[in-house]
């Protein structure tokens, strides 16, 4: 079906589709899980993929991909992959070498979405993981504006299609949209975005400056012990998305996916299960009312899962403005 592959255009030309897969797996889940689930995936009907060097796991997600064209069930221009640039490597010198390695991980030629995962800046150690003193991450001073060019020499060099943000707020994307001499504005800023914490401010202000806004978390976050509060509310259960999911024969997972298409933000689903793999993609298969999406709006709490905590208090925090 068609349905399946809805896309929108990015800034810069190029397309994206609205309903991705996200690649993080549980610290007690082995990576190689992950080739597995992106087999199902793509077998299902995704064709957008969310990774980073982060995760652990580019090298199976991209021998899954491999794998699916090899058996002729995709192309390579029919998947969209996004890695993205980790805090050890914004330093400009860094910034291609970091995106090399994700390539050759992946053994792919080229990602169609390279991002920055966040804007503070880490010392890196010599396995470029963040450098700790005293149980603190040792932050580095490195200007946003700086790495951004190097993102847009990494377009020009053809290693991505397109660059854009993770975890930006309205101050820092106006840096870059401001930045002297820009040559490429951002395609996308990557956010936390769920029933919970549905962004309206940071979304409008995307859709004025034709910026998409792609929400991970959608379905909420508790999976991630070191990085989630274990008491924060489980989002799939929330009694308005119960009974709504009742009112459409739908799951609530579904109702939370179906809500963010509508507001034309790009979702990415995330699935260890491969029933709900599946069941994820029939997204496109119903439509909330206006009446409902009011309600789903009301349900706002700006309720945060993912805090980052362990950057808290470099100038660059994005989560002390208010969007």
């Amino acid at each position: 079906k068609s349905s399946r592959y809805q896309c929108v255009e990015l800034n810069d030309g190029h397309f994206i589709p609205v309903l991705g897969f996200g690649t993080a797996i549980p610290s007690e889940v082995p990576y190689s899980k992950a080739k597995e689930m992106t087999e199902i995936a793509i077998d299902a009907g995704f064709r957008h993929f969310d990774s980073a060097p982060v995760y652990g796991t580019e090298a199976h997600v991209g021998e899954a991909i491999r794998t699916k064209i090899a058996d002729g069930t995709v192309r390579r221009e029919d998947i969209f992959y996004t890695s993205k640039l980790w805090c050890t490597s914004h330093r400009p010198e860094l910034v291609r070498p970091s995106l090399e390695r994700s390539l050759k991980d992946l053994r792919l030629d080229y990602v169609d979405l390279y991002i920055i995962h966040f804007p503070v800046s880490v010392k890196p150690d010599e396995k470029n993981l963040p450098t700790e003193e005293h149980g603190k991450v040792i932050f580095d001073t490195v200007d946003l504006c700086e790495t951004w060019e190097a993102m847009e020499k990494c377009k020009d060099a053809g290693l991505t299609k397109s660059i854009g943000v993770s975890n930006f707020n309205r101050r820092q994307l106006e840096m870059i949209l401001n930045k002297p001499g820009l040559k490429y504005k951002p395609v996308c800023n990557q956010v936390e975005c769920h029933i919970y914490l549905n962004q309206r401010k940071l979304l409008d202000f995307c859709k004025s400056k034709d910026i998409v806004l792609v929400a991970y978390s959608a379905l909420g976050s508790h999976r991630e012990k070191h990085w989630v509060d274990p008491n924060s509310p489980v989002l799939l259960d929330d009694p308005v998305l119960a009974s709504m999911a009742k009112k459409y024969k739908q799951t609530p997972a579904l109702i939370a996916l179906r809500y963010q298409l509508q507001r034309g933000v790009v979702v990415l689903a995330k699935s260890l299960n491969e029933k709900r793999i599946k069941e994820n993609i029939q997204v496109f298969e119903f439509q909330l009312t206006s009446e409902d999406m009011k309600v789903l709006d009301g349900l706002d709490r700006n309720l945060r899962y993912l805090t980052f905590t362990i950057f808290f208090g470099h100038p660059n925090f994005p989560f002390s403005d208010e969007y």
